[in-house]
């Protein structure tokens, strides 16, 4: 199963909280979302589906996890 992550730069680096329209559908933006960004610019969040999905509004997300660090290496190895 692929997980999809979206970072500040892919949502346009909004700047208010919000419900925005993306390529993929509505996106649910909130303050504490852009408060994580504002401190780590690079974060990736995972994108998660709104399991309450009505058939009028389309395709519904918001932001889930996130890491801060996306594309730096592991500090530890494993054997």
């Amino acid at each position: 199963m692929a997980v999809n992550k979206v970072t500040w730069d892919k949502v346009g680096r909004v700047s208010e909280p919000g419900r925005y329209m993306y390529t993929f559908g509505w996106l649910t933006i909130t303050a504490g979302d852009i408060a994580v960004w504002q401190q780590y610019p690079d974060a990736a969040f995972t994108l998660l589906a709104d399991p309450l999905l009505d058939e009028t509004t389309g395709d519904e997300f918001h932001l889930g996890a996130f890491d801060i660090a996306p594309d730096a290496k592991p500090t530890f190895t494993t054997h």
